[in-house]
């Protein structure tokens, strides 16, 4: 089966997740992260490449990047990830592949989702378990966009911004959305969007693109269509339940 191409739509975020090859460990140490975001903050600079949330996790990463091309992001994954897997297998004395396969890409919606998946990414360490805050994280975004930390990689999205006058308006606002949890729907959303590589965003708005673009942003269900039962055959149906 064909490769499902990439969505890519100008203008719009890509929330991008990379896994270690089987769930594998891709970050050993502290200087295996500082080596990475170096690379990132390089390769995104490059390819013009903005990014505005990150979390390097043991065994996988999660970026928020909004390209100028559509090829920028793909361009600079793969630029990094070879020059990563060189790092490792040569730090480590190791051979054969680190990541596990094609990384996810899922277009975000920004004014309906941008801020969701900035902190549905930097609470993943909370997630894991792995801190109780996200400021207690050091591989991850929040120090910048909640705490004011200097980060070369991040780069301030329009509705970051609109979040205050200022900077330390901006991260009082944005602090104060994570004293709320996401939404359980909100959850199941991005992860469904990252899976499938379809728009996150609303039925509304992804029914607006669809028609725009002149194609299924959806995945179309597997099998064929159920036929349609006369009203005398659906008590044989319902009897023998799914």
């Amino acid at each position: 089966m064909p490769r499902r191409p990439r969505l890519h739509l100008p203008g719009f975020p890509l929330h991008v997740i990379q896994r270690g090859n089987n769930r594998s460990p891709c970050f050993f140490s502290n200087d295996d992260c500082a080596a990475y975001a170096d690379w990132l903050q390089r390769a995104a600079e490059k390819l013009e490449c903005a990014i505005h949330a990150y979390v390097l996790m043991t065994n996988h990463v999660h970026l928020l990047i909004t390209p100028a091309s559509p090829e920028g992001v793909s361009k600079l994954m793969q630029s990094l990830g070879r020059r990563y897997v060189q790092y490792v297998n040569h730090t480590y004395r190791r051979s054969g592949t680190l990541w596990e396969g094609r990384f996810l890409a899922s277009a975000v919606h920004a004014e309906a989702y941008l801020l969701k998946c900035m902190r549905y990414i930097e609470l993943n360490p909370v997630r894991a378990g792995m801190v109780e805050q996200p400021g207690d994280y050091r591989w991850s975004s929040f120090r910048c966009n909640g705490l004011g930390k200097p980060d070369r990689l991040i780069r301030e999205h329009d509705i970051y911004m609109a979040l205050g006058p200022n900077p330390a308006a901006r991260r009082d606002a944005y602090r104060s959305l994570f004293r709320v949890q996401l939404d359980e729907k909100v959850l199941t959303a991005i992860r469904e969007a990252s899976q499938t590589g379809t728009l996150l965003s609303g039925e509304r708005f992804r029914k607006e693109i669809e028609i725009a673009q002149k194609r299924r942003l959806t995945r179309a269900p597997r099998g064929r269509p159920r036929k349609v039962k006369d009203e005398s055959s659906m008590s044989e149906q319902l009897d023998f339940g799914d």
